[in-house]
């Protein structure tokens, strides 16, 4: 039987406005880079890194709850103007993460 993988736990947030700003930017530069940069790419890094602030401000630390929490949150917003959806977000949101935290995605090492 395989081994679960062991939930990610990011540090302690000293500064959520800040880590969401980082985000928001790291998230619109590879929503731009991954299809052609449009106006509701800035709309969508934006709520992307709202969620993440309260989150993180609530104490959430679990990688896994995070992603859960921005694929569902973000149901409500419009996608109807742009090529992803919710859970394209959340993925690019954990690998943003995993990247910064020096986590290969591959195989969580």
């Amino acid at each position: 039987m395989a081994e679960p993988i062991p939930p990610i736990t990011l540090p302690s947030a000293q500064n959520p406005q800040q880590e969401a700003e980082w985000l928001r930017t790291n998230l619109q530069r590879w929503l731009d880079r991954e299809f052609i940069p449009e106006t509701v790419n800035q709309q969508i890094a934006h709520r992307a890194a709202q969620i993440y602030a309260r989150q993180r401000m609530e104490g959430e630390n679990d990688l896994g709850s995070l992603v859960i929490a921005i694929v569902t949150e973000m149901q409500a917003f419009d996608f109807s103007q742009s090529f992803y959806s919710e859970f394209a977000i959340a993925n690019a949101v954990s690998d943003i993460l995993l990247d910064s935290l020096g986590i290969d995605r591959c195989c969580g090492q």
